[in-house]
């Protein structure tokens, strides 16, 4: 139980999604795809509760403990690591209130926005041609597009506790 908030904040904003191979004067921070990921969350199902955005807007938290890595590295990583990604999940989960398995209806939905965002920090921030991205990530639908400019660490870590706060006002003083 001895996970915060301003941890999980600090952290997700200093990790570099794309393992910080990307353009730009600043990396492209975990911290804010989290929250884009979350936005996309609520755009594609607008009457998302609280709960289910908190839960998308953490849906990397592990990583301020374990670092981001890509997918084919965890794939080659295997069950180990997922078992390890996995417990940290459930214990920020429970730290927060939340289911501590992401029910599967919501898991698929974060996934759907994972893969946009990820479509999108792919062809503006890391090299990828809209059609290599397509083939990686599918097509994301016209009302999901995003301009991406990454942001200094402050202001990411800063971004991402003032959407938890918001978030955490509609939950109520449980959280």
């Amino acid at each position: 139980m001895d996970v915060e908030i301003e941890d999980i904040a600090h952290g997700l904003a200093r990790v570099a999604r794309w393992n910080g191979q990307t353009t730009g004067e600043h990396a492209f921070s975990v911290a804010e795809h989290s929250v884009l990921v979350e936005q996309i969350c609520r755009k594609l199902e607008p009457k998302l509760s609280a709960k289910h955005s908190l839960t998308a807007l953490l849906h990397d938290a592990p990583e301020y403990v374990i670092g981001d890595m890509i997918s084919p590295f965890k794939a080659l990583l295997g069950d180990s690591y997922k078992s390890i990604e996995g417990r940290l999940q459930e214990a920020i989960h429970i730290r927060f209130g939340l289911a501590p398995v992401t029910p599967l209806k919501l898991k698929r939905l974060i996934k759907k926005a994972d893969l946009i965002c990820a479509w999108h920090e792919a062809v503006q921030l890391a090299g990828f041609s809209e059609t290599e991205s397509n083939r990686l990530f599918g097509k994301p639908p016209q009302e999901t597009r995003l301009k991406l400019k990454p942001s200094a660490i402050p202001e990411a870590q800063e971004a991402f506790l003032k959407r938890y706060e918001q978030i955490n006002k509609k939950i109520g003083p449980a959280t």
